[in-house]
């Protein structure tokens, strides 16, 4: 059993969390957690693994997201032939030492 703390919500994942496959082992840490803006839902997280490569998890195979870890619906065997991220647009996160006037004026986000 992984103590990965209390749930969070997606967008408060931080880049480095450990990434945990469906039987608890340790497959990586997040690299970036992708987000559909539009939709307001999560699609998907790229992981770094240990050998440092970058796999895309599609966020339908992402079981858990905790204060202390991430835990995916899939094994160790699956991850390692997930494929690699595509190159897109840039990511952005919540700038939350931002404060009121961020807010106000739009720059509520920083880019990854």
């Amino acid at each position: 059993m992984i103590d990965d703390g209390n749930a969070i919500h997606y967008t408060a994942v931080a880049r480095g969390t450990p990434v945990y496959a469906a039987d608890g082992t340790e497959v990586g840490r997040v690299h970036q957690v992708v987000d559909n803006y539009r939709e307001h839902i999560l699609d998907g997280i790229v992981l770094e693994t240990a050998g440092g490569q970058l796999r895309f998890v599609d966020g339908p195979e992402v079981g858990r997201t905790a204060e202390r870890g991430v835990t995916l619906a899939i094994g160790p065997d699956e991850v390692q032939t997930l494929p690699p991220p595509e190159s897109g647009p840039g990511s952005f996160r919540a700038n939350v030492g931002g404060g009121r006037l961020s807010r106000l004026f739009g720059r509520s986000w920083k880019r990854d």
